[in-house]
């Protein structure tokens, strides 16, 4: 199983790479949206805050493995 340590570095690299992508590119699917992420996979995208944070707390229960970014 990995450490959480491993999961937050591998949320956060992908969280940085969705912002380079959002950022370069007006028409990805990320611009403009938030994107949950847990245990180092995209599990959504709204434009709502609420929704993602609502799904994020049904697919994993430990914040710490979870990480939003917005595109």
């Amino acid at each position: 199983m990995r450490s959480t340590r491993s999961i937050l570095e591998m949320n956060s690299d992908l969280a940085d790479q969705i912002n380079a992508e959002a950022l370069a590119n007006p028409q990805s699917p990320y611009a403009g949206k938030y994107v949950g992420i847990a245990n180092g996979k995209v599990v959504v995208i709204s434009k709502e805050m609420d929704e993602v944070c609502d799904v994020l707390e049904r697919i994993e229960r430990d914040p710490t493995r979870t990480f939003i970014v917005e595109g």
